[in-house]
Order: C-alpha cells, then structure tokens, then sequence
C-alpha cells in the first residue's frame, strides 16, 4: 500500500514499489524497472542511502533519534542539491547542481521563438560529459525540424557559454502543441497544456 506521500518517478511508478521491488529481487523479472533510466537512478540512490545507514550504524550506534536525525540531515541535503554534474574544467573538480542546470536550459529553450520547454534531464556520459535530453511544446507554424533545431543550438549554446558543461548530445523530443496565439519569446514559462518540471 503506498504512503501519502509516496513519490512518483518521472516514468510514473511509485518510489516504494521500484525500491521493493529491487530490495527484493523482483526488478529482473520486470521489463520496466530492468530498463527504465529514472526507476534505475532511485534505486541506485536509495541503495546508497540504505548503505550510508549501516555504515553509521556500525560505526557507531547512535540511539534511534540521533540516527534518524542523521539519516535525514543526508536526505534533505540530497533533495535540495539534486545530482551533481561535473562542469568542463580540467584543473578544477567544479559541479552544478542539475536542478540548476537543467532551469537554464529551459530558458535557453524558451527563447526560441513557437517552442515552450517542459521537462530537462541532464544525464552524465562519463568523465566530464553531460547528454541533455528535452521535453517541448512547439508551435506548428514553421516546420518543426527547425524549430527543434533551433532549440537544441540555444541549450547546447547556453550549456557552453553560462554553465560551462561538455555537452555531447542534445535529444530534443516534442510531446505538446502550442497554441498559434501563445507567445514563447519570454523565458521562464512552461508549456501551456502538460508537462514536468
């Protein structure tokens, strides 16, 4: 039974259920858990934690309280932070926050003229390399292709010039229509039917 406050992955699975059911093995029968990014991500994340537990408790048995109290302290840290991605600098370990990142990048996606961005995922490829993958709403009042073009030279220019991060592709997918009377030379605004964060 799911908890009130149960989060729901971007793929539309419930948190618990993908941890259970990779707590108990289950995830190999199942095609989705086995190859889905977002379920594979939480359960590397909630194994690290899970990991982080036993380590302090064998390192030194705290009472209930301190230990939850502890346990908590990471959590929060990790929910505000998000992933850390690493930017293109070789001297200097520099990173960014990918909620951050990803915020720039959908207003460098906002400023193409018919194209409003929905959802931004910033997935590292090793080293220092970042594959961005965009959700959009479009207008269709010029042909696509370019306007998809269009807003995959603006993120990869803003991911050079104001972040600083490599970035090796830029997977731009379509999943709404915009209006003709909807306006996107404003940053900042999402699409105006669905979309994420």
């Amino acid at each position: 039974m799911p908890l009130a406050d149960d989060e729901v992955l971007p793929c539309g699975r419930l948190l618990s259920r993908t941890w259970e059911q990779a707590r108990d093995g289950v995830a190999a029968v199942d095609a989705h858990s086995a190859s889905c990014p977002h379920c594979r991500e939480a359960v590397e994340g909630l194994a690290a934690l899970n990991a982080a537990t036993r380590a302090l408790r064998a390192e030194d048995p705290p009472g209930l309280q301190a230990l939850a109290d502890r346990v908590m302290r990471i959590v929060r840290a990790e929910v505000r932070l998000g992933r850390l991605l690493p930017l293109a600098d070789t001297v200097r370990d520099l990173r960014i926050a990918e909620s951050a990142a990803a915020r720039v990048l959908r207003q460098a996606a906002d400023t193409v003229g018919g194209a409003r961005a929905a959802t931004c995922r910033l997935v590292p490829e090793g080293g220092i390399e970042v594959r961005v993958a965009m959700t959009v709403a479009a207008a269709l009042d010029r042909p696509l292709p370019d306007t998809v073009d269009q807003v995959r030279r603006s993120i990869f220019d803003a991911a050079r010039q104001a972040l600083g991060l490599a970035v090796t592709a830029v997977d731009v997918i379509v999943v709404d229509v915009l209006e003709p009377s909807v306006q996107s030379d404003r940053a900042g605004t999402g699409p105006t039917a669905g979309g994420g964060s």
